[in-house]
């Protein structure tokens, strides 16, 4: 199996990287802006505001550790047709995003790994449903030797199981891998299984603290700018 190495921030180490994991949501895709929209118009229907730094709270996770819903019921005092309120809102996710591609430098970065023979996965705690579709509709699935979701481990981000089952199907240690994740939780979510972190926050995340990330981008862009020797 090829490698790269590469130095970490915070140490200079250089470290060796064997296969590269990619968190999907606002990292490969700008899904996160999208959905935040559909939950702000939500909010703000019940003259309710939703900050960003309050929002992010369940980016990288689910609703167990922070829930826009019971947020909004707390809020207002009042309860709600979720099941027709989620679904209103999945439209108009899908909608906003139709003619969304992939994010800046997410096909140059996939081809420069590929062409370097490094393995890579799509490590997510979305669905199989909305992950694979995206990655078949964007023309990206081929790039991907797995792809880890929801339901193929006990436990989605913040918790560590995913990540760890996706070093598994690679029959690799976590510490030969690299996370590339845009939020808190998914960042200590990888960290805590083992990985090697790189934090690309954007526009929805970059109010978070990446402290614990490995090194941190304004890009993926800016990502494939850094050498990959080999290792």
């Amino acid at each position: 199996m090829v490698a790269f190495s590469c130095s970490s921030w915070q140490t200079g180490a250089v470290q060796q990287v064997k296969a590269v994991f990619f968190d999907f949501d606002g990292i490969l895709v700008d899904t996160e802006w999208a959905i935040y929209q559909a939950w702000l118009k939500c909010f703000l229907l019940e003259n309710q505001p939703l900050p960003l730094e309050i929002y992010t709270r369940c980016i990288g996770s689910d609703f167990a550790t922070w829930s826009p819903k019971k947020h909004l019921e707390e809020l207002t005092g009042k309860t709600f047709d979720w099941e027709t309120l989620d679904a209103q809102r999945q439209k108009e996710i899908v909608a906003d995003l139709s003619e969304e591609g992939v994010m800046p430098g997410v096909r140059e970065l996939l081809d420069l790994l590929r062409d370097r023979g490094i393995p890579m996965a799509v490590v997510s705690s979305s669905s199989h449903f909305w992950v694979d579709g995206w990655l078949n509709k964007l023309g990206i699935f081929s790039y991907f030797d797995h792809v880890v979701c929801r339901g193929d481990a006990p436990r989605i981000k913040p918790a560590p199981d995913l990540w760890i089952e996706a070093a598994k199907r690679f029959s690799l240690e976590s510490a030969l891998c690299l996370a590339i994740e845009d939020s808190h939780n998914g960042v200590i979510s990888a960290k805590e299984a083992g990985l090697q972190v790189w934090a690309v926050p954007n526009r929805v995340t970059q109010c978070l603290d990446f402290a614990q990330a490995d090194r941190v981008f304004s890009s993926l862009t800016e990502v494939i700018s850094i050498p990959l020797g080999d290792a």
